[in-house]
């Protein structure tokens, strides 16, 4: 992008307050503190919306884009991946064993403990990273991070905790609050040639539109994931998401799985326990 276009695009975001600055929540003392302020900066900035709506993103407060959305829905575009992500996760591997010999209840209906802290392993761990430890302990090669086979099984297993509430322990020693500073300081940072954070778009912003496009809340952002875009054409994780939100600002995208984007997911999960998991879904 040239100079005076980016230029442009800056000024025109600054003139829409998306690079203003939501920083009341960042500055809450405790996890508590903090889930409680954001689920209360959006239920004012979208009265009536129920808690569990907004597990439904910018559906939830656009009459119109739920409209198409909801044709969409009778009709999954993610219903093969899907498919094949529940025979992926039924096919045993050489040794014998499959992906349910790697999970709390044979991997069936857990997905709204995800993520959660080791105290083992002395870190957050995502649940497309226990996918791939599980292939890795049982002599399989590990899958690709973003799309592909790991969305695939990932999306089975989320669709198996449909209707169950998000349920991320509140994060209380030391190293669980480190990990969840961490995704928070992460959310509400600037970066990128346009100088925005997460919170700019999907907190300051939720609502408003960025050209075409409305901004969604960011309560409720992971119940979804993985999530089919028709920009995509296929099915993505939540990381592949965040790689993309950060190329939209002009920043570099980091690694998915690298210790800040489970961070991220960490904090961003977190703000939306009591939210039930409705994933796979479908987006533009």
């Amino acid at each position: 992008m040239k100079l005076s276009k980016l230029k442009k695009v800056i000024l025109a975001l600054t003139t829409a307050g998306v690079l203003g600055g939501a920083y009341s929540t960042a500055m809450a003392t405790t996890p508590e503190e903090d889930l409680h302020n954001f689920r209360e900066y959006f239920f004012k900035k979208f009265p009536g919306v129920p808690l569990n709506e907004y597990g439904n993103g910018v559906y939830a407060i656009d009459p119109g884009s739920r409209e198409t959305w909801e044709a969409i829905e009778e009709f999954p575009p993610y219903e093969i991946a899907l498919e094949k992500g529940e025979t992926l996760f039924n096919t045993p591997f050489k040794n014998g064993k499959t992906y349910g010999s790697c999970f709390a209840n044979g991997g069936i209906g857990i997905r709204q403990n995800f993520p959660f802290y080791s105290k083992k392993a002395k870190q957050v761990k995502t649940m497309e990273q226990v996918i791939n430890e599980c292939r890795t302990i049982n002599g399989e090669k590990p899958l690709k991070w973003k799309k592909g086979d790991i969305a695939a099984i990932s999306a089975y297993m989320a669709y198996t905790s449909r209707g169950k509430p998000m349920n991320v322990k509140t994060p209380t020693t030391p190293d669980e609050i480190k990990w969840y500073e961490r995704g928070r300081k992460h959310f509400y940072a600037k970066r990128g040639q346009l100088n925005m954070s997460c919170a700019n778009c999907h907190q300051d912003n939720a609502g408003n539109r960025i050209r075409a496009d409305i901004l969604s809340p960011a309560l409720g952002h992971v119940t979804h994931f993985p999530v089919y875009r028709a920009k995509w054409g296929s099915l993505g994780t939540l990381h592949r998401r965040y790689g993309g939100c950060n190329k939209q600002v002009r920043a570099l995208p980091l690694k998915a799985q690298s210790d800040e984007y489970k961070a991220l997911e960490y904090f961003h999960s977190y703000m939306s326990n009591g939210i039930e998991v409705n994933g796979p879904g479908s987006r533009k």
